[in-house]
């Protein structure tokens, strides 16, 4: 069994090493993203043996990859995200990294930075054995997880130029311990509805461009209903659409001559994100009486893997953890056919990911790491 005093060290380490994406920085993170963090990631992969490669998904912004050659033909993957959400409304010093009442504590602890440090700490403890690893690994640090997940696509296409076929790949989320083999996808847009500016004492010169968002966001509620209605085809449930913000105006005294709308839409099993994207500007272009034009935000399919795969079985008997899907979505969206098997997996809970305060329990780490001993069958 590897040492639980070296995976808690790696976490805190991790943690201490600020990856908030350029999207959620702000005063207390800094202009960082994930460049300082990814250079360090690079360095210890290499340290412990792995021919490394970096390929940005932004400018700046790299992907990482690790491998790790052993004593067969088979593929094992991970892939593990380099990126945080922002750090501005946290309690306490969000980078320490503190070891309390069982816990590591700190923005990236549970998301996703424990599984990395597992990884880290398993290679580590192979190295310095000489233990030769029965199979060919791939580590995947993944940038832009957090915001529009790209970096899981450049990931892909990478693993394919390489012609690698992997054989089971792991993607590190908090699950519990527990095996979730589906979750949802997503689409993200913003509307723009254009009108024309005057003055409030005058609004029949102008084109009310905040007024016209009314029976856009009423008609987008109703196709929420209809989703929701629609008995679903799988163990993901009912797609859903949700209105998640919404801006427009000048000043007290000019009619609005822009408003945008910001919509989330999240996919179920069977649905394409084309499709469903170029739905919502239908309807919105249909019941707006100023022009609406379209920025897309991202693309994220759906994933599910049967639940009677052999990995998620394997997870569940060492877990005790029954197989479920997850609501959110996550860098599998990119990865279907890539691997023969694809499941998320992690320490900790999803509900201390986000939050004030994030953490994760120790013994969680005790257990995932138990896991990718026998995982690694070593």
């Amino acid at each position: 069994m590897i040492a639980t005093h070296r995976i808690v060290e790696w976490l805190t380490r991790l943690v201490q090493i600020p990856s908030v994406g350029p999207a959620n920085a702000g005063p207390r993170s800094g202009p960082c993203s994930e460049a300082r963090y990814a250079e360090q990631v690079a360095g210890w992969f290499a340290q412990l043996g792995a021919a490394v490669e970096a390929e940005d998904v932004y400018p700046g912004r790299p992907n990482i990859y690790g491998v790790w050659s052993g004593t067969s033909d088979r593929w094992l993957a991970v892939d593990v995200h380099l990126d945080t959400v922002g750090v501005e409304t946290m309690i306490g010093d969000p980078f320490d990294g503190r070891v309390a009442d069982g816990r590591v504590y700190g923005r990236g602890s549970v998301d996703t930075k424990a599984s990395l440090a597992i990884v880290l700490t398993l290679l580590e403890s192979v190295r310095e054995q000489g233990i030769p690893l029965p199979f060919n690994l791939l580590v995947c640090a993944t940038s832009d997880e957090e915001t529009g997940a790209h970096g899981a696509a450049v990931c892909r296409d990478w693993v394919r130029r390489q012609g690698l076929k992997l054989d089971q790949l792991i993607v590190a989320e908090p699950t519990l311990c527990g095996a979730v083999h589906g979750h949802k996808g997503s689409v993200g847009l913003v509307l723009e509805i254009s009108g024309t500016a005057a003055h409030s004492a005058r609004p029949e010169l102008g084109q009310n461009a905040i007024t016209a968002a009314v029976p856009v966001i009423s008609a987008l509620m109703n196709e929420h209903q209809r989703l929701i209605a629609t008995p679903p085809t799988s163990k993901l449930g009912p797609g859903t659409l949700s209105v998640t913000m919404i801006r427009g105006g000048q000043a007290h005294n000019i009619i609005p001559d822009r408003c945008t709308i910001n919509v989330d839409r999240r996919l179920t099993a069977g649905e394409d994100p084309a499709v469903e994207g170029e739905r919502i500007i239908e309807i919105a272009q249909s019941h707006c009486p100023l022009p609406v034009t379209a920025q897309w935000l991202h693309q994220l399919h759906p994933f599910y893997q049967p639940p009677d795969s052999p990995l998620v079985e394997q997870i569940t008997a060492w877990s005790g953890r029954a197989p479920t899907v997850a609501p959110y979505a996550s860098n599998a969206w990119a990865y279907g056919g890539l691997a023969n098997e694809v499941v998320l997996f992690g320490p900790g809970s999803i509900d201390q990911a986000h939050r004030d305060v994030e953490w994760v329990a120790i013994s969680e780490l005790e257990q995932a790491a138990r896991f990718y001993q026998r995982w690694w069958g070593i």
